[in-house]
């Protein structure tokens, strides 16, 4: 293969013409580009061209700290690197990123992971299946920007099929628009197509602790990159065997992030997210009489007609008002805290203002 034709060494980390382009500027001042795979305590790991291969750097990231949590850097962020001097430069615009509410109390974000393009929710068959954080996760998956699949691990626990068929069922009628698998990492059943379906992508892999994410990691990587730990059997909870998360290449191409396990995910500005995971109850509000009409026992609500007449589950429409409720509450705390922001940088204005009128007048 001439050097024309040569794929770039980091073709297989998602390096394409769209982030060379965004490069170019970086690369005139004489920086290298490099994905990042692991965030620690103000240094990062990063992956860089090695001749015709790639290895792996630590760089210092102070250069680019931010007070905004949103635009930290994270596992999955391209960068321009100082290689001589050890240091982040930039970081590349990103194209999406998968961002949860700090804490229900706060109206700050957190970026979990950048430049996705398919989040992987996993949730554990080892547990009676939880619907509504599924449809949470699916909603911050939809926001990111990235496509959503869901996979049921520990897919073997379940020996009976029609069981199994009627949870994938379930999963797959509140899941609009996204691929549901049936996974198990102890037999393999599922991996292959799970595989096939993130080849050549970055994707991350999402879920609660002991939902069997660093196992199904594992599965997909072909090695044990991850540690695994046992679940209790009491809540098929676990321990975070993953506590950073970190960029694994995948065998058929491309890369996955796994994550910690999430106790809480919180939604953030999450307005598209929850009308994309709840597509059905939006086109069904659009009959409505009432463009404004809140579903609550107005005339002619075709949302609570079909909640009636047995088209729409109660449950999913109890689940779409509480994620709406959750956004609303964020959103206007978010709100409350940028206008306060613009008070503080106000009355300091004028302070600055009195000050130098003071001055011009010699006092």
């Amino acid at each position: 293969m001439s050097e024309l034709t040569a794929p770039h060494p980091l073709t297989r980390y998602g390096w394409d013409e769209g982030f060379a382009e965004s490069f170019a500027p970086h690369a005139a001042e004489g920086l290298t580009p490099g994905r990042i795979v692991r965030v620690d305590r103000g240094r990062c790991d990063l992956v860089v061209p090695d001749g015709d291969g790639v290895r792996t750097v630590q760089a210092d990231t102070a250069l680019v700290t931010t007070g905004d949590p949103l635009r930290i850097m994270c596992t999955g962020d391209w960068a321009a690197v100082d290689l001589a001097r050890g240091f982040v430069r930039a970081l590349l615009p990103r194209r999406t990123a998968f961002v949860r509410s700090t804490s229900s109390q706060r109206s700050e974000g957190q970026i979990l992971a950048a430049n996705v393009d398919h989040a992987v929710i996993a949730s554990s068959l080892a547990v009676e299946l939880d619907l509504g954080r599924i449809e949470r996760f699916l909603t911050l998956a939809w926001e990111s920007g990235a496509a959503p699949v869901v996979v049921l691990t520990k897919a073997d626990l379940v020996t009976d099929p029609v069981v199994l068929g009627h949870l994938l069922d379930d999963t797959a009628t509140v899941s609009p628009g996204a691929q549901v698998l049936a996974v198990s990492a102890a037999t393999g059943e599922g991996v292959d197509v799970l595989a096939a379906a993130l080849a050549g992508g970055t994707s991350v892999l999402l879920g609660q602790s002991g939902a069997g994410k660093s196992t199904l990691a594992n599965a997909l990587v072909g090695e044990d990159v991850q540690d695994v730990h046992a679940t209790r059997d009491s809540d098929g909870k676990g321990r975070h065997t993953t506590t950073t998360r970190n960029l694994l290449p995948l065998p058929g191409g491309g890369v996955l992030i796994d994550t910690p396990g999430l106790r809480g995910v919180g939604l953030y500005d999450a307005d598209s997210g929850v009308a994309q995971t709840f597509s059905e109850i939006e086109a069904l509000a659009a009959r409505c009489r009432f463009h404004d009409c809140g579903h609550q026992g107005e005339p002619g609500c075709a949302v609570l007609e079909a909640v009636t007449s047995g088209e729409l589950p109660q449950r999913r429409l109890d689940s779409y008002r509480k994620l709406l409720r959750e956004n609303e509450r964020i959103a206007a705390r978010t709100d409350a805290r940028l206008r306060a922001e613009m008070r503080r940088e106000w009355k300091r204005r004028q302070a600055e203002g009195r000050e130098m009128s003071a001055r011009k007048r010699g006092r």
